[in-house]
């Protein structure tokens, strides 16, 4: 199992910028690895990047980046681990290790290891299992610690290989157990789903820490974890909500982030089921933060992966009150409701509405909007019934 990151160790975070790649999206990349770092518990002490039109297929990073990072590691002692924003082939995880003599992850192993932590449910917990293993397997040579000092290729070659070929066959015998266990309540879940089927279900969907179990606890007066954190929600939760005399189901399910493998999205399969088959999509944006549009695009490119962008999708443009742009003067001022109603943003985007869930600012009219979806998706379910 990936070793749990332990609170107040030390980081050195490394991101590359591509050559298709702009400058200021390499330094938002790093803010949000820097935010997840962070959140896993770890405190980042030094970020290095680099400019590379090809990835090195030793270390990702060139070699000269390499020894200048070794050298800072050298002279700073209290270094525990490096964090790269890319994703590292095993072979590089490996070849990290022995020049750094440090823990290597990448965003994947980081973002797994923030998961662990925030598993709740036993359903959870399995998910993250599998997609914990699943990353493990090809990199297993790397973490047979206890064969360290034997270099030799006689030993390493023997026993060594032998030991890990068990370990191999013991984590896919694992990894079968939980894709079981998972297909069990997959099933078990899909007839759940079936016998709430007669209600119009409304799906909260966004990017991660836009708000969207904020949301959820205003709109159903429920009480689930809301935080500023990312991955503050790993479980889907499902309420029912009525406004005024029309009911439906709305779901609250795992926020969507930059660079998300597809063996990570599969793992989360049942829970994503829930965006799969949900009737509306309330596609939750922070639109306060510099890289909005960014998210829209990773949500939408999500979605698509999950054959769901085509559903009837209202876009909440969420803490409105933290907005800010830069007036005439060039002081940074707070813009009004009528002002996003009248700006490039709403110009751009159909059907959004611009609110603050934690301010509870023009909650009525997202109400409204949401009255008007739900019983024209019902008109059309039940054409018979006078709504």
């Amino acid at each position: 199992m990936i070793e749990r990151i332990r609170g107040k160790e030390k980081a050195i975070l490394v991101g590359v910028c591509h050559k298709d790649q702009r400058r200021e999206q390499l330094q938002e990349y790093m803010d949000e690895l820097t935010m997840l770092c962070n959140t896993a518990g770890a405190t980042p002490i030094k970020i290095y990047t680099q400019n590379l039109h090809h990835f090195d297929p030793a270390f990702l990073i060139g070699s000269g980046k390499v020894n200048e990072i070794k050298k800072f590691i050298e002279e700073n002692k209290e270094v525990d681990l490096v964090i790269f924003d890319d994703e590292l082939s095993p072979s590089q995880q490996r070849n990290l290790e022995k020049e750094f003599k440090r823990k290597i992850l990448d965003r994947t192993g980081l973002i797994l290891d923030i998961f662990a932590d925030r598993a709740q449910t036993a359903y959870a917990k399995t998910q993250v299992e599998l997609a914990q293993y699943e990353y493990l397997l090809p990199r297993l040579m790397g973490m047979w610690t206890h064969l360290e000092k034997q270099r030799g290729g006689i030993g390493l070659r023997g026993p060594g290989e032998s030991e890990i070929e068990t370990d191999r066959r013991r984590i896919r015998k694992r990894i079968a157990l939980l894709r079981d266990r998972l297909v069990d309540v997959d099933r078990q879940m899909t007839t759940q789903r079936k016998s709430r089927g007669q209600l119009i279900r409304v799906s909260l969907v966004g990017y991660t820490n836009a708000g969207k179990s904020t949301l959820m606890n205003l709109l159903s007066h429920s009480n689930v974890l809301a935080e500023n954190a990312l991955f503050a929600t790993l479980d889907t939760t499902v309420r029912k909500v009525t406004f005024d005399t029309t009911t439906f189901l709305l779901s609250d399910t795992v926020g969507f982030i930059r660079k998300l493998p597809t063996f990570l999205i599969e793992a989360f399969k049942s829970t994503l089921d829930e965006v799969r088959e949900a009737d509306i999509l309330l596609h939750v944006v922070d639109v306060s933060h510099p890289s909005f549009e960014d998210h829209i695009k990773v949500v939408k490119q999500t979605l698509t992966e999950l054959k769901a962008a085509d559903k009837p999708t209202i876009l909440v443009f969420n803490k409105m009150d933290l907005f800010r742009y830069e007036n005439e003067e060039g002081e940074k001022v707070a813009m009004t409701l009528e002002g996003f109603k009248n700006s490039y943003i709403a110009k751009d985007h159909e059907n959004s509405v611009f609110i603050s869930a934690a301010g509870k600012k023009n909650i009525d009219e997202l109400r409204q909007i949401l009255i008007s979806n739900v019983r024209r998706e019902n008109s059309i379910r039940y054409p018979y019934i006078v709504m």
